[in-house]
């Protein structure tokens, strides 16, 4: 990553004009939106009647709430029809999670059974793991869990102490070691297991019941009180060599991979959390009168409600973008093509939503607890459960410093190829959002340049990572926001479709501003030459940006259909 070269000045800006189509929420069809209508009545009469004892370790209620998940297809979207699943996709997937968003705990485990716990089998395991894992998990018969975390490998997870031996006849392996934190510890009766050996990391499929398995106490958590998470303890676990998941050696790609996944999922969970977040603020603001108003009729907490709104159509508009891109490359590989090959081809775009929607989350439930006052501080309140809950999701699968990291080494190598990102441009795209748009795309690359002809050594220059990657994820929201209004207008019309380009028109006008200040940042850093930084940041003041508008006046437009719906917009 040392002096990087950026080929293209403009390597990052769209020239192609033909329709390309992305998906949105809009898209889903009567049946899909069946799904989601169970799964929100599931976690309505089953789940939520049950956080309270829940949150005090009722597991026995936690593996019957699996069981009757299982019953509903919902553990098994993703499972291919031959092992019992739906063989759906993952905005379908996308779907569940954010509705399951909604059921506190439940959420953890559940995403982590359907997702870590499940997907190494869907994709890496052979067809007798295929054919013995996948029915058990997809009915909810046995609960999966996922580990690779160790006490001294946190965020570098794959410097594993856990190693395996193959035994001398090279039938089985011998197990030991330690992973940390590992969700639904208490409740799974089967692990993937990730162990150092001499050919490299492997994954291992461990069965809860094999001599040797043990599991540590519960830990003692901030929030997500509900969820099991423990130490699993491998002393001299003999594991068949037909448990290999994956190849040998290889198991570093099963673990990136899948962790790939995990964090789109969780950016899904974390939208659903944060449209439940949004929905408790306004509720209360409704009932709650300071100075004879009621809340909501304040302009600065109207303020509050719009900004949840506008963020949640960000996140939203890219998670399920994301999920298309991801559906539409799986659909299109041939019979023989690598999976791990087509997955990592959008790591990228998974750690920007991972990113984005766990901050997102943060943002509005911090906001909520505001809005409720002293009493969003007391645990009567629900809210006060979200603001904890919610806090685990910034370091959840990587935290988002190792996330950011990862963003900007990928798009460092992408600009350094030539690569052009993000350019699904539409015919006639055209107005101030669009600027937008393009103007952010030219700020990146003069962050870009400024970073190539400095000479400093990237790895070593963290700051201008963190910077880059927050230009890149704000462009990418920015620019799913754009095309899905753009979407929405030109098939329902300007009148239907106000609001989201209200929301649209905020969302655009303010990312540009963050991406404008990042840029400054970069640049006043990268350049140490006082009469080429004034040059650079008089470019960005001579850029043709569109005039800003009254912000006020539209937020305090889409507070009030928050406020009538009593709800996120949508």
């Amino acid at each position: 990553m040392d002096n990087i070269e950026v080929k293209r000045k403009d390597c990052l800006v769209a020239h192609d004009k033909s329709v390309v189509d992305i998906f949105t929420p809009e898209d889903f069809t009567d049946e899909e939106v069946m799904i989601a209508k169970t799964t929100e009545q599931f976690v309505k009469q089953a789940v939520a009647p049950q956080l309270s004892s829940i949150e005090q370790h009722n597991f026995d209620a936690v593996r019957q709430l699996f069981q009757k998940a299982g019953e509903l297809g919902l553990l098994s979207i993703e499972v291919p029809e031959e092992y019992d699943g739906l063989s759906l996709n993952k905005k379908v997937s996308g779907l569940v999670a954010e509705k399951m968003g909604f059921g506190g705990s439940f959420s953890i485990s559940f995403n982590i059974h359907a997702g870590v716990g499940t997907l190494p089998y869907v994709y890496f395991g052979n067809e007798e793991q295929k054919q013995k894992y996948l029915p058990l998990l997809s009915t909810g018969e046995w609960i999966g869990a996922y580990a690779l975390t160790e006490p001294d490998a946190g965020s570098d997870a794959l410097q594993s102490k856990t190693n395996a031996m193959l035994s001398e006849d090279g039938t089985s392996w011998l197990l030991n070691g330690e992973k940390q934190w590992i969700t639904n510890a208490k409740l799974a009766d089967v692990f993937v297991v990730f162990a150092k050996t001499q050919e490299g990391m492997t994954a291992f499929i461990v069965e809860r019941t094999y001599k040797g398995v043990s599991v540590g106490p519960e830990e003692h958590k901030m929030g997500i009180k509900g969820s099991s998470t423990a130490t699993l303890i491998l002393e001299d676990v003999t594991i068949p060599n037909e448990n290999v998941l994956g190849e040998v050696g290889k198991g570093h790609l099963v673990a990136l991979n899948i962790l790939n996944m995990a964090r789109l999922k969780l950016a899904f969970s974390n939208v659903g959390t944060a449209k439940q977040a949004l929905q408790l603020a306004v509720n209360y603001g409704k009932v709650r009168k300071q100075f004879k108003k009621s809340l909501v009729d304040f302009t600065m907490i109207q303020e509050k409600l719009a900004n949840m709104a506008v963020s949640i159509f960000g996140a939203e508009s890219a998670a399920y973008r994301t999920a298309g891109m991801l559906d539409d490359a799986i659909y299109s590989a041939e019979k023989d093509e690598n999976m791990m090959k087509i997955l990592s081809k959008y790591a990228m775009e998974c750690a920007i939503n991972k990113v984005n929607g766990s901050e997102v989350l943060d943002g509005i439930v911090d906001e909520a607890v505001q809005i409720h006052g002293g009493y969003g501080y007391m645990q009567e309140y629900e809210v006060e459960r979200l603001y904890r809950d919610a806090r685990i999701s910034r370091i959840f699968e990587g935290t988002n410093e190792i996330n950011r990291l990862t963003i900007a080494k990928i798009l460092l190598k992408k600009a350094n190829q030539g690569e052009v990102l993000f350019s699904e441009a539409r015919e006639g795209s055209s107005g101030r959002n669009y600027q937008y748009v393009q103007l952010s795309k030219q700020l990146l690359n003069k962050s870009l340049k400024a970073i190539s002809l400095s000479g400093l050594k990237m790895e070593q220059e963290q700051e201008y990572l963190r910077l880059l990657a927050n230009i890149i994820k704000d462009i990418y929201v920015m620019e799913s926001a754009v095309l899905r209004t753009e979407k929405a207008v030109g098939k329902n019309g300007d009148g239907k479709e106000q609001i989201k380009s209200l929301v649209t028109d905020i969302l655009c006008e303010e990312i540009y501003r963050q991406v404008e200040e990042a840029t400054i940042s970069i640049i006043s850093g990268a350049e140490t030459n006082e009469n080429a930084r004034r040059v650079l940041l008089e470019e960005i003041r001579q850029l043709p940006i569109p005039l800003y508008g009254n912000l006020f006046i539209k937020k305090r437009e889409i507070a009030k259909v928050i406020t009538d719906r009593g709800r996120y917009f949508i």
